[in-house]
């Protein structure tokens, strides 16, 4: 049987977090604090804003939207990574609560259902998570690195900076160097943000399923020294913790995934826009049609797994009613049909982005189509 552990999918995110919020583990040393604020005063704060205000100066259009590529997905990464930071005590609870979710895992169908599917869509999706930003950083740093080597200390993003960058070689390069590493350092907080979502609605999904196959099989697999419903009362408690996980991660990804929707479908058009009128270089249009791909992974994996739990939590009912509930107790019977009505009222639970759109791959498509309206009227505003 396969070693139930799916807290260790959590590792990159840990990792990031620690690079990013050292004084989350209690580390809150002088040097230690001054990073952080540096960090996120920086990075997190300053960078997207000293992109977004290079619009203010009426750049060029293919300035502009070369600009928009960057900063849209920069003011969506650090607004994401702030939510992540507002919730990270609920995320630890959910971490909590998935490793005791993991020790009721027991009976043969559960470990082989939690191998080709949990473990599998878990480790298949973060390997391409991590090969796509892979890609994009190595695409990234190599055509850095050949500007570097031919002399050119332009901006990697047009931006504004309050100094002459034209006039001061130095200057120029410190800006060149300050946005380099502020892309990497967005890099770990994408990587955290994007990490997240999909992996928690995975594993929800697959935990609810697990629950699923052991109400189901209550009555026909008889256990010593364990009666039926003593077992009832058991998946009944299990229930309330997969409730609560529920309840927390559409807590902690709401505004998350709001911000997920709008940024993605504004970006995926102005991707396009930028390439199809302005890219003429290989190294740049590989580049963005890399970041293209990593837009659409950042966004299908979680509407896709959202629509898992969504189809899970409708299940539970039958999953409950599949049971050897029929040659129990009048007790067992009366407990199952009060559980039954709960689970019942339960069904109209849905994960929202900000409260207001279900996420689901409806949500995926609809980004898509808005994503296409935008590039729609972009055509005919170049057109005129």
């Amino acid at each position: 049987m396969v070693i139930i552990d799916s807290v260790r999918f959590y590792r990159p995110f840990w990792f990031c977090m620690r690079m990013l919020v050292p004084t989350f583990f209690k580390d809150s040393r002088r040097p230690v604090l001054f990073y952080i604020a540096v960090l996120h005063v920086l990075v997190t704060l300053w960078f997207p804003l000293h992109l977004l205000l290079h619009l203010l100066v009426h750049p060029s259009p293919a300035d502009l939207l070369k600009n928009l590529t960057m900063s849209l997905t920069c003011v969506a990464c650090s607004l994401k990574h702030v939510a992540h930071l507002y919730h990270l005590p609920e995320i630890v609870e959910i971490e909590s609560l998935i490793g005791q979710l993991d020790t009721f895992v027991s009976s043969e169908q559960e470990h082989r259902y939690y191998k080709d599917h949990v473990h599998c869509h878990a480790e298949r999706f973060t390997r391409c998570l991590y090969i796509s930003f892979g890609m994009v950083y190595a695409v990234f740093l190599f055509g850095v690195s050949v500007q570097i080597i031919s002399g050119n200390w332009d901006l990697i993003y047009p931006a504004y900076f309050p100094f002459d960058l034209e006039q001061n070689r130095s200057m120029a390069a410190a800006a060149l160097g300050y946005q380099i590493l502020s892309i990497l350092v967005e890099g770990l907080q994408g990587l955290g943000n994007d990490t997240y979502t999909p992996l928690t609605l995975c594993l929800l999904g697959g935990h609810l399923h697990l629950w699923a196959i052991r109400m189901g099989q209550l009555g026909f697999l008889k256990e010593e020294n364990v009666n039926d419903h003593q077992r009832l009362q058991e998946y009944i408690e299990q229930h309330k913790l997969l409730m609560r996980f529920h309840h927390l991660l559409s807590q902690t990804i709401s505004e998350v995934q709001l911000v997920q929707l709008g940024g993605c479908g504004a970006t995926l058009c102005i991707i396009v826009s930028y390439v199809l009128f302005f890219v003429g270089d290989t190294i740049s249009l590989v580049y963005y049609l890399v970041f293209f791909g990593v837009v659409c992974v950042q966004l299908f994996p979680s509407c896709y797994f959202a629509s898992e739990v969504a189809e899970e939590v409708e299940r539970l009912p039958y999953a409950i009613f599949s049971s050897r509930w029929y040659d129990q107790s009048r007790e067992h019977r009366f407990d199952l049909l009060v559980f039954t009505q709960l689970t019942l009222g339960g069904r109209g639970r849905v994960i929202k982005a900000g409260g207001l759109i279900e996420l689901n791959l409806n949500a995926f498509f609809a980004t898509l189509k808005m994503a296409y309206s935008l590039f729609a009227v972009v055509v005919r505003v170049k057109g005129i």
